[in-house]
């Protein structure tokens, strides 16, 4: 097995983080806007406000957890490396279980109904651990191509 220097994979780490970072602010905005406009309209549609309260509490949990990151950014060794990359693929696998658990939750509301609000809380579910699983494969990915290069 390669090695790869440290200052690159803090580089790589940083990179997740200012994406991750990028992905909260953009489901607090959107998450935010979606309830606004409910509200503005006066709408009713509990679909779109389950989703929209799933978007935006999601979001701000990824914020408080970059916020809680970035504080620890620091050159690792190949332990740190290996730390990280099983933390990365442990990550991956919550986030299959997200989908899951936003599959299910979607599926069960909308056969005992429907109840469209946890039809949309559960398709928040699974927008945000799609997303949270894609970024985390992207950065063992180049965790990777960075080992053999």
């Amino acid at each position: 097995m390669r090695v790869m220097w440290a200052d690159v994979l803090l580089s790589l780490e940083r990179t997740h983080l200012q994406l991750l970072t990028l992905w909260g602010v953009g489901s607090v905005v959107a998450g935010s806007g979606v309830l606004a406009w409910l509200a503005w309209r006066r709408v009713r549609s509990p679909l779109l406000q389950h989703f929209g309260i799933q978007t935006l509490a999601w979001g701000a949990v990824d914020l408080a957890i970059c916020a809680w990151a970035q504080r620890g950014l620091a050159l690792r060794d190949f332990e740190g490396q290996t730390s990280l990359v099983n933390f990365l693929w442990l990550n991956v696998g919550l986030d299959v279980g997200y989908i899951g658990v936003g599959l299910t939750l979607a599926l069960a509301a909308w056969r005992l109904g429907p109840r469209l609000g946890g039809v949309g809380a559960g398709v928040g579910v699974i927008v945000q651990g799609l997303a949270l699983a894609l970024l985390d494969l992207r950065l063992i990915a180049e965790i990777a191509a960075a080992r053999t290069a």
